[in-house]
């Protein structure tokens, strides 16, 4: 059964390839970072969020969110799924929501997002606190080139095609999507300001990373399970 409905719109994934020996200390006991072709990613993606209602209301929210993440296997068998360092996210009520029912590590940033010509300038910021440093992201990314099906087994799928996501609660908790396959364009991206990576403890990977852009897709999620 499923406990959400959303759209997430303007997509843009950015990956930079790390060593795994500088992911997997920070993964819970009982999760090991996933790897392909000996290496370790860690992932900004860039989204905004409309329509979120829970089953059966009339109501939806809606907001942009920006996240810090790589990828883990439970380390007894199980799915790959996604491990997030951080999601910053431009409402209070829908930040306050996501940590109490999934128990993921939400902050509040002030976030905008504008479509202009062909274009979406996104711009997040999310001020310091007691228990946060700062974290900066601002792009502009242009879609290019027509809508694409990825091939299951290539490094492609392995950065967007990923369907459950893992928390360090204890026990671990589990929470479960479901989708179409991503709608994958090419992109141009101008990545003006990125913190993400020393807001989280990690030094930035360096480099042009691996981008891929997706415009609409209906998402579900079920609700938080436990992992046994």
């Amino acid at each position: 059964m499923d406990l959400l409905s959303m759209r997430w719109r303007h997509t843009l994934f950015a990956h930079w390839p790390v060593a795994p020996e500088l992911v997997e200390p920070r993964l819970p006991d009982r999760l090991t970072v996933a790897t392909r072709d000996g290496r370790a990613w860690l992932g900004v993606v860039s989204f905004d969020m409309t329509d979120i209602r829970p089953r059966g209301s009339p109501i939806g929210l809606g907001f942009p969110e920006v996240n810090l993440r790589t990828y883990v296997e439970p380390a007894d068998g199980g799915p790959r799924g996604v491990y997030f360092f951080t999601l910053d996210a431009a409402d209070r009520l829908g930040v306050t929501m996501a940590r109490l029912g999934y128990r993921l590590p939400y902050h509040y940033a002030t976030i905008s997002v504008e479509e202009r010509d062909g274009a979406v300038d996104y711009e997040s910021y999310r001020p310091a606190t007691a228990e946060t440093p700062e974290a900066r992201f601002e792009a502009t990314y242009r879609p290019t080139g027509e809508v694409r099906t990825l091939d299951p087994g290539s490094l492609d799928a392995f950065l967007v095609e990923n369907y459950r996501f893992y928390t360090d609660e204890w026990p671990v908790v589990i929470g479960d999507i479901d989708h179409d396959p991503w709608p994958i364009q090419g992109v141009e991206a101008e990545i003006r300001a990125n913190t993400m990576f020393e807001a989280c403890g990690f030094d930035h990977p360096g480099g042009d990373p691996v981008l891929h852009y997706a415009a609409d897709l209906d998402v579900t999620a079920k609700p938080p399970a436990v992992l046994r």
